[in-house]
């Protein structure tokens, strides 16, 4: 929506490279939301990296979240509300200042959605930055990028002329918004010269993989990842694989019998022609077989093409090619006790337990199955997905970076009464709820229904106080020692703080031997 005029009245309208956008005033802050920072994917433009979008004539209302990405709301993950309108001109950012224009310019912290990038959006909790930009005075930055098939998949082998297509579109969604920031932050009362990208879960990954993406380099001068799998990405070859697999299910679903996923034509034509709710039911059932067909592994990910993601970021971070910047990293107590019922897409059970520890020597799956008791009974099943899928490629990230420049790792711990009692205790994604003080939602009031609001708003205060400072200055606040292979120093957030030294060395030196390709 175009707003006539254009007056510049106040500092709520902000020239930006591609037209001016007002924002509004809401609860003492500056907000600008739904701001296009590319073109539309619909189209010509399915399946290709983003373009620049054409500039608007007049001044844009940025009073409102734009679209959602397509995404299947009752799917393998829960997606957006179906409230939030869905459509691939769904590339936008939304900026969130505090409500005072002038004086220096503000650290700027861009956060990335997780949802197994397959689901999620900017506007799952609207007031998602509010106290770290009203407590803190940063400026705070969000984004949706295209999930599922539409960014996560690899059509290339289905590509001509008449349809090139490019992979890791989601990737370069995300590397074309830190553009735009690095391009108008300033504008909105932001550093470009002190941008911190963090993000959890697959957005997560998309931080230690977007640290070994070339384009990417000097887009941003710290990073946050908060329970990163950062394992999952993958050769060209496995990409291909479930890109077939995923064209023979799309057929299907249109009824296309005589398609030949061999075709790249009558593929490219399908894949163009289906309409993005199509697409996204036949992201849920590729993604919900690849647990059992393929285990320990995620079909919607990154893919090393050669190009743009020129190796495994794990290979970069060993080898000191990963983006030479400072990191703050680290995972929850017990990131695998979430996954169960429709969600189990981590190595759960026995049979996926058996097909990892198939490529493994018998000396190494004793060691392993020493640390997990009981495997594969449910609990200790859980925690080996866990620190199999997030855990210990967190650690092996942080060693293997910490050769050259700073790192600092946590591990989140404190859980309320009612986590605990449901078997979950400081789950996946726990850590959301107090960084973001999200108190007011259904499920962050059910968290401390039974007590623990008090506990989890404490430990809040104190992450945002070290991922503040981390973003202003580069390092957390005093007393959190940097992390080193000698010493594996970690900060536990619980009700009461404490540094660790290389807390579950045994785990670790087990995994070392059962996973050598990390």
């Amino acid at each position: 929506m175009l707003v006539g005029g254009g007056i510049r009245t106040d500092d709520l309208v902000v020239d930006t490279d591609r037209g001016a956008v007002r924002g509004v005033r809401r609860r003492g802050l500056r907000m600008w939301r739904g701001i296009p920072y590319a073109a539309s994917t619909e189209g010509e433009g399915r399946f290709r990296a983003p373009a620049p979008r054409a500039g608007w004539g007049d001044v844009l209302d940025a009073a409102e979240f734009g679209p959602v990405a397509p995404q299947n709301r009752r799917g393998q993950f829960i997606g957006a509300h179906p409230r939030l309108p869905r459509s691939e001109d769904c590339l936008r950012v939304n900026v969130t200042a505090p409500d005072a224009a002038g004086g220096p310019l503000r650290p700027v912290m861009v956060f990335v959605h997780g949802g197994a990038y397959s689901v999620g959006s900017s506007d799952e909790y609207p007031r998602q930055g509010e106290g770290l930009v009203r407590r803190h005075g940063v400026v705070y930055v969000s984004l949706n990028y295209r999930l599922g098939a539409l960014g996560w998949l690899d059509f290339r082998a289905y590509a001509g002329p008449r349809h090139p297509f490019e992979a890791n579109v989601g990737l370069r969604d995300q590397v074309a918004a830190l553009e735009w920031v690095r391009r108008n932050i300033a504008a909105f009362g932001g550093d470009p010269d002190r941008v911190t990208l963090f993000g959890e879960s697959s957005g997560a990954n998309s931080v230690t993989t977007l640290m070994a993406v070339p384009a990417a380099e000097g887009l941003f001068s710290r990073a946050i990842a908060q329970s990163s799998p950062a394992n999952a990405v993958y050769l060209p070859e496995v990409a291909a694989r479930w890109a077939a697999e995923y064209v023979g299910t799309l057929s299907r679903l249109v009824d296309d019998d005589d398609l030949e996923s061999e075709s790249g034509e009558d593929a490219a034509a399908m894949l163009l022609a289906a309409s993005p709710r199509v697409l996204a039911d036949a992201t849920t059932r590729l993604a919900q077989r690849t647990p059992d067909e393929s285990p320990g592994t995620i079909s919607l990910a990154p893919v090393i093409d050669g190009e743009f993601l020129p190796e495994r970021p794990l290979d970069a971070f060993r080898d000191g090619t990963a983006h030479r910047i400072p990191l703050l990293i680290g995972t929850n107590d017990r990131e695998g006790s979430l996954f169960a019922g429709r969600i189990d897409i981590l190595p759960t059970t026995k049979p996926r337990i058996r097909a990892i520890f198939a490529n493994t020597r018998k000396k190494s799956r004793k060691a392993i199955k020493r640390q997990y008791p009981g495997l594969p009974e449910r609990r200790p099943a859980a925690d080996f997905a866990g620190d199999f899928t997030f855990w210990f490629p967190t650690v092996k990230v942080a060693e293997r970076h910490s050769r050259y420049e700073p790192v600092w790792f946590y591990r989140f711990d404190a859980a309320p009464r009612m986590p605990r009692l449901l078997g979950l205790d400081a789950t996946h994604g726990l850590e959301l709820f107090a960084l973001f003080e999200k108190f007011d939602t259904l499920t962050g009031a059910g968290l401390t229904l039974l007590g623990g609001r008090r506990l989890y708003r404490g430990v809040g205060r104190r992450m945002q106080a070290h991922w503040v400072s981390f973003a202003a200055s580069g390092a957390p606040c005093e007393g959190w020692p940097r992390y080193d292979e000698r010493m594996r120093r970690t900060l536990v957030f619980d009700a009461v703080d404490r540094v660790a030294v290389d807390p579950r060395r045994e785990k670790r030196i087990a995994w070392q031997e059962f996973v050598p390709h990390v």
